[in-house]
């Protein structure tokens, strides 16, 4: 794939593909036009230079994106709402034409690890760009990481995800599928299927009703799971009138065949909620004859002076924060066991599976998961301490509790915020020694 490399290019063009390889990049003209106005106007260098103006741009564009989320902000005019709805679209959509090389490549890594699957480039990649909102939302940059190995991370975990239950999926039969889906997700499907909340319970109790009856001979092999004959719809079907009297409004008596009906509908909604229908972003807008959702695309107002050089001091706070968390984290690295630094390399650096270095070093993969816990929480820890020095973060904040860190010291349920910069971080540390 040929690299973008002017500024312009970067946060205003858009992949092309041909089948399931890149054809070339697609240049938006209004965010082409856009992009060059804010590099003639603005009067940061920074802004203009080749190599580090990539970075300042992303996080101009990133701030100006999440300033509809600032708490505590002033009420605004209509006018001034316009005006910052304007800005808030365009600053996504340079942002969405930049992420577009980093989405690629996590789609190309992650479809070449999955060569069985039937999902190829193409379709990882419109998996993992249809998170992008969620990468914007994810991503803090007062943490001092970079958008694009961030995101990086993020969509290969994204897509990760997605391949390995949508491969646990199609294997099932609906009968499966619905003794291995949980009720919180049911609950979602059915309520994204438009049910009334009255409903929704009816269906859940009948559902707990199935689970309770219908148990399989071997639960370990029950992923082609047969319907239930006659006999156990009956015997579900008298179990929730047993016990609908527990609903907060009156139900009918269910029969055999309404069970099924019922149930059949349930793991329908719980596929489409799953993988609902992708929407290329070439396709006609809802309710237009003409147009596409890429020609949504908005022009906006200049930036100030004075918010120029706001920009400026914080994209130089934020470099020297992300230089000084560099260095904290390659100096823990470096106090590592020796096995321990052999492990993360082989991992980060040479992208093996578990499996693959548990082969490779003749040891077990839970063991290697285990290892690679470990050294994780470490790193994380070295993060937690940076930023309660640093950045004035205490342990008890959101912060540390999204990364599983807290006062009793490290917690395995998170690695959810820092975690993923972490993950970013060590991607882009390893793979620059290649």
């Amino acid at each position: 794939m040929r690299t973008r490399q002017t500024l312009i290019e970067i946060f205003s063009s858009f992949l092309q593909f041909e089948g399931d390889r890149f054809k070339s990049w697609h240049r938006d003209p209004r965010l082409q036009r856009h992009m060059e106005r804010c590099c003639q106007a603005s009067t940061v260098k920074l802004a203009t230079d080749e190599v580090q103006g990539e970075r300042y741009w992303a996080l101009h564009w990133h701030q100006q994106w999440s300033s509809q989320f600032q708490a505590g902000s002033q009420p605004k005019s209509q006018n001034q709402s316009q005006s910052t709805s304007l800005s808030q679209t365009i600053a996504r959509d340079h942002l969405l034409a930049y992420l577009q090389e980093t989405c690629y490549w996590a789609a190309y890594k992650v479809s070449a690890r999955f060569s069985s699957t039937q999902y190829g480039l193409y379709d990882c990649f419109q998996l993992a760009i249809a998170q992008f909102e969620k990468v914007l939302t994810g991503f803090d940059a007062q943490q001092g990481f970079d958008l694009k190995n961030y995101a990086g991370a993020t969509f290969r975990s994204f897509i990760r995800d997605h391949l390995r239950q949508r491969r646990e999926v199609d294997i099932c039969t609906d009968w499966s599928l619905l003794r291995k889906v949980s009720q919180k997700r049911l609950h979602l499907a059915l309520q994204n299927q438009g049910l009334s909340d009255r409903e929704i319970a009816s269906y859940i109790l009948a559902w707990q009703a199935y689970k309770l009856v219908y148990v399989p001979a071997q639960e370990t092999g029950s992923r082609q799971l047969a319907a239930p004959d006659l006999s156990t719809w009956e015997a579900i079907s008298a179990q929730y009138n047993r016990e609908r009297h527990c609903l907060s409004a009156p139900a009918n008596t269910l029969i055999a065949k309404q069970a099924e009906t019922w149930m059949v509908a349930a793991a329908k909604a719980v596929r489409s909620y799953l993988y609902p229908s992708a929407v290329s972003m070439n396709a006609t807008r809802p309710g237009q004859d003409a147009g596409e959702f890429i020609d949504s695309f908005t022009d906006d107002d200049q930036v100030s002076p004075l918010g120029e050089l706001m920009a400026e001091e914080a994209y130089s706070l934020r470099q020297q924060q992300y230089t000084q968390l560099g260095d904290i984290l390659a100096a823990t690295v470096a106090q590592l066991e020796p096995d321990a630094q052999k492990l993360i390399a082989l991992y980060y650096g040479d992208t093996l599976t578990q499996k693959a270095i548990a082969d490779q070093l003749g040891i077990k993969q839970y063991a290697i998961s285990r290892q690679l816990t470990r050294i994780k929480k470490t790193l994380l820890l070295a993060l937690a301490q940076w930023s309660e020095k640093t950045l004035h973060i205490p342990p008890a904040s959101d912060l540390l509790n999204h990364s599983g860190l807290n006062h009793s010291g490290l917690n395995h349920s998170g690695l959810n915020h820092s975690g993923a910069a972490l993950e970013a971080w060590l991607t882009n540390y390893y793979g620059s020694k290649i």
